[in-house]
């Protein structure tokens, strides 16, 4: 007969589903987090891709399955999503874990909740990152309410909307607080790449999808040439993910302005090394604040998605500085105000008056400190919150 006393507790398990690589980043933060706090006192399961394997989780299967978005792109990889949901199910339902922490990727994460949930599954569910009620579709505040336990939210206005439902929600910090940008990066870029040291060089960010940079490299240039006039020596640098850059380097090699296009992995040093930037509205936007580059926003959709955004987005700007301080200190132009003229006319004023750089970079510092930058990582509060789930659910059982 076994000595129960010599058996080995089980270490509690997590159990972690995450469908892309933003989703990738923060569950290996979270799970650095949750080791550090409970000594390595702790196992995880689930679905993840090469940052969370680091981490020491065994994948199910490659989160790669998971990235597919569109409908058109949906439709012919229906059976294997449908084939990962009830494979990711049946291996909560195996493994029955302490909790099930999902990861954004709304679309898989929550038809697979939806299953546990049918099943009778006990194991509390927190997901991280909301939907964005905030900014459309408030419904679906009450309709993640009814099967999610707790919600980790990125940005610090977001709690309120799902706590009117019922529902547990914390703000936990955006995950750019925690890029670092180095000065000396900026002035190894620029003789790396044969740039002046003063020569004015304004950083390009056209957008990473195919359809965003077909939309606005073209007026982007247009603006540069503009600026080349009013900024003799101006040189422009494009960093670019893979899948564009070829398209990126064949449509700016007929610039008339000197243009660079490096890698997505040379993106920190552009950032320091430029003066100004025009970029795509999105998340790039907050790591340009980050590096403490001042930058003009310009972007355009096809008139129909324009057309139904006017009927269903409610807030009044794109950028998340000026969302988070109610307030333009981003200078952002959207659909017919993106044009040239507009983009180079504030893109100038940020070259050529310093006091204007300055007043966005400390506006902005207003909006990361929101954010949680200074405070502690968002891969630390959210292991509190993971924790504190596990620990009340393992009370109440």
């Amino acid at each position: 007969m076994s000595d129960p006393m010599s058996e080995q507790v089980r270490k509690p398990l997590v159990f972690l589903i995450a469908g892309e690589n933003s989703g990738d980043a923060l569950g290996a933060s979270l799970m650095a987090a949750l080791k550090a706090k409970t000594d390595d006192n702790v196992e995880f399961a689930g679905v993840g891709g090469p940052e969370m394997t680091t981490q020491g989780l065994a994948s199910l299967f490659a989160m790669q399955d998971l990235a597919v978005m569109g409908v058109f792109e949906v439709m012919p990889r229906l059976p294997l999503l449908l084939k990962r949901m009830r494979q990711t199910a049946d291996e909560v339902e195996r493994r029955e874990p302490d909790v099930v922490v999902s990861i954004d990727a709304p679309d898989f994460c929550f038809r697979v909740i939806k299953k546990l949930k049918a099943r009778g599954v006990q194991a509390p569910i927190v997901h991280y990152v909301a939907p964005t009620v905030w900014a459309w579709r408030a419904g679906r505040a009450a309709k993640v309410a009814k099967f999610l336990d707790h919600l980790l939210c990125l940005l610090p206005f977001e709690p309120p909307y799902f706590h009117r439902e019922g529902l547990d929600a914390t703000f936990v910090g955006h995950p750019v607080v925690t890029q670092t940008f180095e000065a000396s990066q900026g002035v190894d870029f620029r003789q790396r790449h044969d740039i002046e040291p003063t020569a004015p060089l304004l950083c390009v960010l056209p957008g990473s999808r195919m359809g965003e940079v077909s939309r606005l490299l073209a007026v982007f240039e247009q603006a540069v040439q503009r600026l080349s006039v009013q900024f003799p020596g101006l040189s422009v640098v494009i960093p670019a993910v893979s899948h564009v850059s070829e398209h990126i380097r064949a449509t700016v090699s007929t610039w008339s302005t000197p243009t660079l296009v490096v890698d997505a992995d040379e993106k920190k040093a552009a950032f320091s090394a430029s003066d100004a930037a025009l970029a795509a509205s999105g998340t790039v936007t907050l790591e340009l604040a980050m590096a403490g580059l001042p930058h003009v926003i310009g972007y355009r959709v096809n008139a129909l998605t324009a057309f139904v955004g006017k009927l269903l987005i409610k807030t009044p700007y794109a950028n998340l500085i000026n969302i988070c301080l109610g307030r333009e200190a981003v200078p952002e132009f959207i659909q017919e105000q993106c044009t040239p003229d507009n983009l180079a006319r504030e893109v100038a004023r940020l070259l050529d008056d310093e006091g204007a750089r300055a007043a966005q970079c400390a506006e902005a510092g207003e909006a990361l400190a929101q954010l949680g930058q200074g405070g502690p990582s968002p891969g630390e509060r959210a292991a509190d919150v993971v924790l504190d789930v596990m620990n009340t659910n393992k009370k109440d059982g």
